[in-house]
């Protein structure tokens, strides 16, 4: 049988969770593609290229790693309008096929343009809300990257 201590367990200060971010200001401020931090800074420098910081606050934006996941999510999402309603149309009113090609691939090609921005920013404020690749100012400095 195990014996019970008597004395309490003291954690030290530093053991404390870091405050939690909100995630959805994070990710609405991405979406604006301002800093997820202070949303008053510019996320991009260039059309998807993020900073390295924002002008505003500082917050280092090196460690994000959105890699293809805003891509993959544009696809999906424009996926999703276009077919059902290119079904739709082609079952209903069956139109030429250079008229479907006409509106269809244009539609695509600009709400994929569109989106491809945003998407980014809400992904890099979604990792900054949870702490993702870098973005945790208290994590162990002896491991590694990945």
């Amino acid at each position: 049988m195990e014996k019970v201590s008597a004395h309490p367990r003291v954690w030290p200060a530093d053991s404390n969770p870091a405050a939690k971010r909100d995630l959805w200001s994070a990710l609405r401020r991405g979406l604006r593609g301002r800093c997820p931090r202070c949303g008053e800074g510019k996320l991009f420098r260039a059309f998807l290229k993020v900073d390295d910081h924002c002008s505003a606050c500082g917050q280092d934006f090196t460690a994000h790693r959105a890699d293809d996941l805003p891509a993959y999510l544009v696809i999906i999402i424009v996926g999703h309008i276009v077919v059902p309603a290119a079904l739709w149309i082609e079952t209903n009113y069956s139109p030429a096929v250079w008229l479907q090609l006409a509106i269809y691939l244009p539609l695509t090609f600009v709400s994929s343009l569109l989106l491809l921005q945003p998407i980014k920013g809400a992904v890099v404020g979604f990792q900054w809300a949870l702490r993702m690749h870098g973005f945790d100012e208290n994590a162990p400095s002896d491991i590694p990257p990945v």
